[in-house]
């Protein structure tokens, strides 16, 4: 059965309480990084906003930031610390028009949901059932990759086995992987696979540990920093695969951030946090499905930065999380951040990815 998106209902703003509704209120930003008071925080869903007597969409969502207005009009959400003066912020705490801004939490349809008070499992944990998620993933990853900008958010335990690392690879030669967004150590731990077949000194393939291997993530390092560049890296080392060699031939974004433990780093780690979020932000905000790996702080970044819905065509669409790590606690952390459709699953990514390989490759 072929993927089909869920139909959107936008409001019929010719009713009340919408038709008599006044137009949002918007004040000055008067200090660089600082919202007006009583400022209208963004949500995950939908966002309508009266403005000139007519209703418009916020054509991109992101939590916990602010709605700016410019001429047009056009809606733009904006992070507290890229206010500028000037900037027409809307101003407002309620959500149900009264105040021309209205949450449309419901315009999505979805199957219903289990009305009985008293069921079993309805959690997410290693007991679950996953074979209708795996389905469904399926079809959703055949109609993005022709429709879609999937975005996938990887740790480094996806490079530390042999069969993963190929699968991910192969992913990205078949159209399935539109950026990568990870940390220093998935980009160092898979090109050191490719140089020396280990991921922090152990074979990738029997997991033995090689003696001397402590030092081959740090050789790794030191040579791409003498090479200057990861490109610079592949071409003075012969690297022919891998996941970072992928994305460098098939010309998907690699986006490094750096953390305060990286050593190193390679070459290309952003190291300022907000410099890495805007670089994340660049593919989030296009995000039409978002794949998270065995990482569970990049996980959780990327998943509140990313949209619950987008404007393709003009459709309204929602985007899809998946969230896949061994740790129950990891996947419920970002499933409880309230996204319109978060997907978590309960397994080591090395069998998910071979699954994913399998079916699709």
């Amino acid at each position: 059965m072929g993927f089909e998106l869920p139909t959107y209902r936008e409001p019929d703003f010719s009713v009340q309480p919408f038709a008599s509704s006044p137009d949002a209120t918007l004040v000055a930003v008067a200090q660089p990084g600082v919202a007006p008071d009583n400022y209208h925080g963004t949500t995950i869903y939908p966002e309508y906003i009266k403005v000139g007597g007519a209703w418009h969409l916020a054509t991109e969502s992101r939590m916990d930031c602010v709605i700016v207005v410019r001429e047009g009009p056009e809606l733009e959400v904006k992070e507290f610390r890229r206010l500028e003066v000037g900037e027409q912020v809307v101003v407002g705490r309620t959500e149900d028009a009264s105040q021309g801004i209205f949450v449309h939490a419901g315009g999505f349809e979805y199957a219903a949901s289990i009305s009985e008070p008293f069921v079993f499992r309805t959690g997410r944990t290693r007991e679950t059932a996953y074979s209708m998620d795996y389905d469904r993933l399926y079809d959703l990853l055949g109609y993005e990759r022709d429709n879609g900008y999937v975005v996938w958010v990887l740790g480094p335990a996806v490079a530390f086995d042999s069969d993963s690392r190929g699968a991910m690879s192969s992913l990205i030669e078949h159209g399935y992987v539109d950026a990568v967004l990870a940390g220093n150590a998935l980009a160092t731990h898979d090109l050191e696979a490719s140089i020396f077949k280990t991921g922090l000194g152990q074979n990738i393939y029997t997991q033995v540990s090689e003696p001397g291997g402590h030092y081959n993530h740090l050789d790794t390092l030191n040579k791409a920093r003498a090479a200057g560049s990861i490109g610079g890296l592949i071409e003075s080392e012969g690297i022919e695969d891998g996941i970072v060699h992928a994305c460098v031939k098939h010309g998907v974004p690699l986006v490094a951030a750096g953390s305060i433990r990286d050593d190193g780093p390679l070459p290309e780690t952003i190291a300022s946090v907000y410099d890495s979020q805007d670089a994340m932000r660049a593919h989030t905000r296009k995000a039409t499905t978002l794949i998270a790996l065995a990482t569970q702080l990049h996980a959780i970044a990327a998943g509140n930065m990313t949209p619950s819905y987008q404007l393709v065509d003009g459709r309204v669409r929602p985007v899809y999380l998946y969230i896949v790590d061994i740790s129950e606690f990891a996947v419920n952390k970002l499933r409880d951040r309230g996204s319109l459709e978060v997907t978590s699953i309960v397994t080591n990514v090395q069998d998910f990815l071979v699954h994913l390989g399998r079916r699709l490759l």
